[in-house]
């Protein structure tokens, strides 16, 4: 009996948690019904006037299961909508960030701005509206497929767009593209200083049409009119140490003429001075023929020789010659395409550049001489530089230096033994141009042989390249007595900047460099002051057409 009595309470007690079970199942099933019932049945109001989809939250949950209860392209729907938006926000921020920078490319804000509002238009599109995004029904798949092609078409144009803009927002693609730019920029900029100097300089080494018309025109004159032209024989004057003599060693015959004329013009007494001029064999007649047919003014005295008139000046004395002679015996030994520094140097050699170095053998009977370039205009009376007191020095120059320029270092190889133990780096360089030399104590500190030491020595150009303004500072150091630069003003060739106040108040203007006033690429600015001591009344400047 008592076994029967706890059978029955232990049979009662899991009757009882089986039934617990299955209630508590009803209830979690019964949740789940109403739940689901309230996701499906709910609708939420919308307006008519909403521009996009719900896309967040609940709404986004509700409009899900919508599209999966009632239509499958629903979510086509909503991705092609979002992915318009995406872009929307993307072209909007590269507008914002052009427009912070204040950048110059108002066409391409402009675009951006467009394309923003071509995507929000497709969305606001009644047909696309009513078809697409306020309807419950079933979607017209024309409609969509019409409607994801002009999305994807925006989206394509979006996109190049970014690519194309993103070189000027992307901080590195700039400073990258800006070096590239640099050394473009750098590289066109070599070559054309390259270039420009080149065609400057066969400018400035070319004969000008009307510089070859006019010296043959001279020599023609000369042809018909023989016994017109005979050389005179020479003039006491010219070996007077009394009077006022300039030396000008020229192939250019309106050059010279514009020099001489300039000096007399301002001259307080002119029939005191007396002008050397040299030339070469080829223009020597030409320049004769000037001066017959067009007299110095004022009593002024001139002569006309040519360089070969001076017998002393051969290979056997003058070292130039020697290495000129040396370097076309070795061109003649060479092949067609062998370079040879000392052979393009001396391509171009005259001996007119070299007789600045002889004043005194040329003209024994003279205490002082100025020596003036061709390219210079006088514009006030020079015998002021015959009474300067030259302190027994042989050179007076304007010196040309200032700060670390045109010093002794810019014009030899300090490099060199022979240079670095006997010049100093930093002493100031000077001109030629205008020079006033003591003969005297030339032929006393023997400067001609000092200057053939150094010539010699240089004959590989190790110590100096090309040119005579280096031999004239190695000649002439510590014998040279630094002028007032208002006697000398240079940079006419080459520098735009001169004031002309500067040029005023000069005695001498010099157009050194390679625009020379009588080249059609001279400096405007400077041309008048050389044009006006022309003398354009000659019969054959105006015949070869100067066009000053």
């Amino acid at each position: 009996m008592a076994v029967a009595v706890r059978g029955t309470r232990g049979g009662s007690s899991f009757r009882s948690f089986f039934s617990f079970r299955i209630f508590i199942s009803a209830m979690f099933f019964l949740l789940f019904v109403a739940t689901l019932s309230v996701l499906f049945t709910t609708n939420p109001s919308t307006t008519p006037d909403e521009s996009t989809l719900p896309t967040t939250g609940n709404a986004y949950v509700h409009r899900t299961f919508l599209a999966l209860k009632s239509d499958p392209l629903r979510t086509r729907v909503d991705l092609i909508h979002q992915q318009a938006r995406d872009h929307i926000t993307l072209v909007n921020a590269y507008a914002a960030y052009a427009r912070k920078l204040k950048l110059d490319i108002s066409r391409q804000l402009k675009m951006f701005d467009e394309l923003a509002q071509n995507f929000s238009d497709i969305s606001l599109r009644p047909t696309y509206r009513a078809s697409l995004f306020d309807t419950d029904g079933p979607i017209d798949e024309d409609v969509l497929r019409q409607f994801e092609k002009e999305v994807k078409d925006r989206v394509k144009i979006a996109r190049m767009m970014i690519v194309e803009a993103k070189e000027n927002y992307d901080n590195q693609l700039k400073i990258q593209k800006l070096k590239d730019t640099i050394f473009a920029v750098h590289e066109s900029l070599n070559k054309a200083k390259k270039n420009g100097a080149l065609a400057s300089l066969i400018s400035a080494r070319s004969v000008p049409k009307s510089l070859h018309c006019l010296a043959m025109r001279l020599m023609g004159e000369q042809i018909s009119n023989p016994e017109k032209y005979r050389d005179e024989g020479p003039k006491p004057e010219f070996e007077d140490p009394s009077l006022y003599h300039y030396a000008i060693f020229s192939d250019n015959v309106i050059a010279v003429s514009v020099v001489v004329r300039s000096v007399v013009k301002n001259a307080a007494e002119p029939w005191k001075h007396v002008f050397h001029v040299v030339s070469n064999r080829m223009n020597v007649a030409a320049m004769k023929v000037w001066f017959k047919m067009r007299p110095v003014e004022g009593g002024a005295y001139l002569e006309v020789k040519a360089v070969e008139e001076f017998t002393f000046l051969n290979s056997s004395y003058v070292p130039v010659l020697k290495q000129r002679d040396l370097a076309n015996l070795q061109k003649s030994n060479q092949p067609e395409n062998t370079t040879n520094d000392m052979k393009t140097s001396n391509k171009y050699l005259s001996m007119l550049d070299y007789l600045r170095f002889y004043l005194p053998e040329m003209y024994p009977k003279l205490h002082k001489i100025l020596l003036l370039d061709d390219d210079v205009v006088v514009q006030k009376d020079l015998t002021g530089l015959w009474k300067i007191d030259l302190d027994g020095k042989v050179n007076g120059a304007v010196e040309i230096c200032f700060g670390s320029f045109h010093r002794f270092s810019h014009y030899l190889n300090f490099s060199h033994p022979s240079i670095k133990d006997n010049f100093n780096p930093k002493a100031c360089a000077w001109s030629y141009g205008v020079n006033i030399f003591n003969l005297d104590a030339w032929r006393r500190e023997k400067c001609t042989d000092n200057y053939h030491y150094w010539q010699s020595m240089n004959e590989d150009q190790t110590l100096w390249k090309s040119g005579t303004l280096a031999p004239g500072l190695i000649t002439f150091y510590s014998t040279t007595k630094s002028l007032d630069k208002s006697w000398h003003v240079l940079g006419l060739g080459y520098n735009p900047s001169i004031s002309m106040d500067e040029i005023n108040n000069a005695a001498v203007i010099h157009y050194n460099g390679n625009m020379k006033p009588w080249l059609d690429i001279a400096l405007n600015q400077y041309k008048n002051l050389w044009t006006k001591y022309v003398d354009n009344d000659m019969e054959f400047v105006q015949m070869c057409n100067f066009g000053l």
